[in-house]
This record gives structure tokens, C-alpha cells and sequence, in this order.
């Protein structure tokens, strides 16, 4: 009989809950106290709030959430009750903190690059801090995602191209310059979304076919303290069949893998992926000494 999924303790729920909301605090404050006083913006909904704020005199924490509301329901729709539900927890705690952070103290003024950087980098960690805990505080990524199933185009296309039209309009109001400045911040935080969702250590998948797999099985055994596992793969063109090495190792052994392949098998194809993740099984590595 299939084992009945087990339910995620309430206090999980809760933490997350209340990172999302520290998120959503930290974002705000990267926007009221470095990004909009130096006539900087965001992208996607919460740039678009940024310049109706500024056109129309509406406080920028009730146009985040108002303007929101659709892609929330998309969210809903399109990605699950939980996702939406913690998206709205982000999003009504952006919005607040706007408002209660609209008088904070700039940290820094005059310097572009420094507040850029800056900016974007504590944008980016509340944004991403949020993404990591399943919510999220900006919607303009729910609409690429429903648009590329419409069109073909593929979803980080769709959000550069709605990007590119938030842009245009803040240009209209912070001038050709702040829309410049705007896009390397948006940069900027989206890397640092990245590096928060993955983490710095991140991992890697090597798939490797050699004319000695046991050689090299062996060898990254003993030298990494890491397994591995055989795919059976055939040649398109020769028909011949190979045992292809599949490993998972971290960064830090990146250099020392290549070592081993080189040493074994200078003429072995290799192929390397990103891996953002692993869990269960037997990824724990072993000592070697």
C-alpha cells in the first residue's frame, strides 16, 4: 500500500510565514530607504506602484497592493492555495512597511553606484528570502509564467520584455538616467534572489562516458569520498553502447573532479550541470582520510 503523505507541522507553516514577512520588511526598507529617495526604481508591479506613486500622490504600500491583486489570483490559479496565500502574507507586509518606512532615514544619497548595489542587494535578499519560504512579493513572474504557455516564448524572455516596458515608464518620471540606474539595480536583485533561492555552496551533476568506468568510478571514490551511478546509453551513429558515469559532487571538489577525469581519461566526454538542490538518498559524503 502507498504510504499516506505526511501532513507539515504547523510550526513550519508558521516559520515560513514569518520569514516572508521578514523578507518583505527587509525589501521595503531597500526601497524607502536607498532606492526611491535617489530616484531609483524596481521592476515588474512594485516599479509600476513606484511611478504611479509618484505621478498620482498615492501612498506606494496601497498601490503594491492593489495593483497585485490580479497576479495573486493567478498565482492561485496556476501555482497552488499555499503559494497564493503566503504571496498575499509578502505582499500586505510590503505594502505596510512602505507606509511605515516612507519617512526612514536615506542611508545613502548622491553616490549611483553605491546605491545601485546596494539597493539591489537588499532588495534582492528580501525578495529572495521570501521565493525560498514559497511566496512571493512581486507578481510580474506569474504573468511571464501563464504568457509562455500562450506564446512562444520561453518565461525569463517574457519577464526582460515586461521589464523593458516597466522601464520605459519609469523613465517618465525619474528620467532616462534613474530608468537606466532602475534596470543594473533590478540586475542586481535578481542575482541576489538567485544566490538566496540556490545558496552559495550549490551543487554539481557530472556525466561523463569513458572507455575506463570502473577506473573511474573507483578513483572518485577514494579521492572525493563520493558514489556514483551507471546509465547504459547508446551511440546514434555507431550504435555502440557506453556506461555513462553520473556524480553529484559540490563546488569545492569541482577542481579536483577535473583532476581525476583528466588523469583517467583525457579523451572522456563530459557534460556538467548545475544542480540547485539535492535531497534524500545518499548524497552524504564519505571521508577519504
Amino acid at each position: 500500500m502507498p504510504k499516506t503523505p505526511q501532513k507539515t507541522p504547523l510550526w513550519k507553516w508558521f516559520a515560513r510565514g514569518a520569514l516572508i514577512m521578514l523578507g518583505a520588511v527587509i525589501a521595503a526598507y531597500g526601497l524607502e530607504a536607498i532606492l526611491i529617495p535617489n530616484q531609483v526604481s524596481d521592476g515588474g508591479v512594485t516599479g509600476l506602484s513606484i511611478v504611479g506613486s509618484q505621478l498620482f500622490g498615492f501612498p506606494l504600500g496601497l498601490l503594491i497592493a492593489i495593483l497585485n491583486i490580479p497576479f495573486v489570483f493567478l498565482g492561485y490559479k496556476q501555482i497552488g492555495k499555499s503559494f497564493a496565500l503566503y504571496s498575499v502574507l509578502g505582499i500586505a507586509t510590503l505594502a505596510v512597511s512602505t507606509s511605515l518606512m516612507h519617512h526612514v532615514p536615506t542611508i545613502i544619497h548622491g553616490d549611483t553606484l553605491l546605491v545601485t548595489v546596494v539597493g539591489g542587494i537588499i532588495l534582492g535578499f528580501g525578495m529572495g528570502l521570501a521565493l525560498r519560504n514559497g511566496g512571493a512579493l512581486d507578481g510580474i513572474d506569474m504573468l511571464a509564467v501563464l504568457l509562455s504557455r500562450k506564446i512562444p516564448f520561453g518565461t525569463s524572455d517574457l519577464i526582460l520584455f515586461l521589464n523593458v516596458f516597466v522601464f520605459a515608464i519609469v523613465s517618465t518620471v525619474f528620467g532616462l538616467q534613474g530608468a537606466f540606474l532602475s534596470a543594473i539595480a533590478y540586475y542586481i536583485a535578481t542575482k541576489v534572489i538567485h544566490i538566496v533561492e540556490e545558496g552559495l555552496s550549490g551543487s554539481k551533476e557530472y556525466r561523463i562516458i569513458t572507455s575506463q568506468p570502473e577506473d573511474m568510478v573507483e578513483t572518485i571514490r577514494d579521492r572525493l569520498g563520493r558514489g556514483a551511478t551507471f546509465n547504459v546509453v547508446q551511440g546514434a551513429y555507431s550504435n555502440e553502447e557506453f556506461r555513462e558515469i553520473k556524480c553529484i559532487i559540490n563546488r569545492l571538489e569541482d577542481s579536483k573532479m577535473k583532476e581525476i577525469i583528466l588523469e583517467i581519461d583525457p579523451k572522456a566526454f563530459v557534460t556538467v550541470y548545475e544542480v540547485s538542490e539535492v535531497r534524500g538518498g545518499n548524497f552524504s559524503k564519505r571521508n577519504i582520510h
